[in-house]
């Protein structure tokens, strides 16, 4: 299930389905982390972890275990490693059967849900002081207590092609630029930008794109505490009818056009084709772009508001299963993970910006470009971010319902009138069935 967007391309983007883009699907082949069968409480353990990821971050993580057990003999690993999808699958899977692994990667659209359904553990009594922000571990508590240990920073942002944009003689967006500086750019790059460029997308069939224009503007996440719906009408007939504008003068790319881009493909992606100027970008991802287009990439924070704009807190944890039978040996190991050097140059940024500030100086000297661009993307958003609002669960079905609406609209078969009662309706049902659930 795709959970982060892609803001101003109007294209749904999955960012595990972004990193796992070369994953493969196996187990523990080709590592010298072997399985054993340690009885807990005798201080050995055989700890089941599970992630997914790219090839890279499969084998820096193989690596780090393998490093761990050199360390601490008595403890043995079992690794499993997916894809997106087919870790989310099998997840599902062993939630329901009691049978998780003893440590898992978590995401952070999902740790709520797995949270309260009472699979992890808290991890509160980790001490983290000197190696975690103290705002960053805050950030991550649900309901006061901590199920994951955040691994690495994250953050929502935009990318631009400078180097298109400058030879067209349009303005590059400035540092913090607002909503009517970003409405602003799009009608001047339009004036200038050749045909067949365009320098905005259309990211209004999605709804927490727009949700990026409410949070900005003060009045709040579209679900509150995760059941109330907090829609604001006049925002989104607002944000809407700019849109609807935008496509009657060419401002964004044709419905059609918009829905046939591939993100991060170098010929069919909306900005590394050359078609559009402004991109969403995270931390997580930014370098992707900074490889289809070395050189040319400038970064912005999402256009903010009264109270800010786009987001910047872990999004990615390792967490520990509440029925594990090694959980004492579970948290040490979480805690050694982001702390200790010899993992840390192991691990390098396979998980994005290394949380813990002092394992990241000491990676800095040897950074490649794509690796120092996702420290500046996080340097540019931190100072107007806003927490992560993911949609919490229940909320599937109104988000896929919200992007049909809209497309519709787009293609002239429905009126955003009618599109608003919908998506109105819809919102204030999953209120009810979520606040009258037991």
């Amino acid at each position: 299930m795709n959970r982060y967007r892609t803001w101003g391309t109007g294209v749904s983007l999955g960012l595990a389905v972004l990193l796992t883009a070369t994953a493969c699907s196996g187990g523990s082949q080709g590592t010298s982390v072997k399985p054993d069968s340690g009885k807990s409480g005798d201080g050995s353990a055989n700890l089941k972890i599970m992630w997914w990821g790219p090839d890279t971050r499969h084998k820096a993580t193989l690596a780090a275990l393998d490093i761990y057990t050199k360390q601490k003999p008595n403890i043995k690993f079992t690794p499993e490693y997916l894809a997106w999808d087919g870790y989310w699958s099998k997840l599902t899977t062993l939630a329901a059967s009691k049978s998780m692994t003893d440590v898992l990667q978590m995401d952070g659209a999902y740790i709520q849900d797995y949270a309260s359904r009472g699979t992890l553990e808290d991890l509160s009594d980790i001490d983290l002081k000197g190696i975690v922000d103290p705002k960053i571990i805050d950030n991550s508590k649900i309901n006061g207590k901590l199920y994951g240990i955040p691994l690495g920073h994250n953050g929502q942002g935009m990318a631009y092609n400078k180097t298109d944009l400058e030879a067209a003689g349009v303005k590059l967006p400035p540092k913090n630029w607002t909503w009517e500086d970003y409405f602003a750019f799009a009608k001047e790059g339009r004036a200038k930008l050749p045909k067949g460029k365009y320098p905005i997308g259309d990211p209004s069939n999605v709804w927490d794109n727009y949700q990026y224009y409410q949070t900005a503007k003060g009045k709040g996440p579209i679900m509150i505490d995760g059941k109330k719906f907090n829609l604001n009408k006049e925002l989104w007939y607002e944000y809407q009818n700019m849109f609807a504008q935008f496509r009657k003068d060419g401002t964004v790319p044709p419905p059609d056009v918009t829905k046939a881009f591939v993100d991060n493909d170098p010929k069919g992606d909306s900005m590394a084709s050359g078609t559009v100027m402004t991109k969403g970008v995270t931390v997580a991802s930014v370098s992707v772009m900074e490889q289809l287009l070395p050189g040319k990439i400038g970064l912005v924070t999402i256009p903010t508001g009264p109270s800010g704009g786009g987001w910047a807190q872990s999004t990615l944890f390792l967490s520990v299963s509440s029925t594990s039978k090694y959980k004492k040996e579970a948290k040490e190991f979480i805690r050694w993970f982001i702390t200790d050097k010899e993992a840390g140059k192991a691990l390098g940024t396979s998980r994005g910006i290394p949380i813990n500030n002092e394992i990241y100086k000491e990676l800095e000297p040897n950074l490649q470009p794509t690796d120092i661009i996702s420290r500046k993307l996080l340097d540019t958003v931190i100072e107007k971010a806003l927490p992560f609002y993911p949609a919490p669960t229940g909320w599937s079905e109104w988000v896929q319902a919200y992007q049909a609406e809209m497309e519709a609209v787009w293609f002239g078969k429905k009126s955003l009138d009618d599109a608003y009662k919908t998506i109105e309706t819809m919102g204030k049902e999953v209120e009810t069935k979520l606040t009258n659930a037991k």
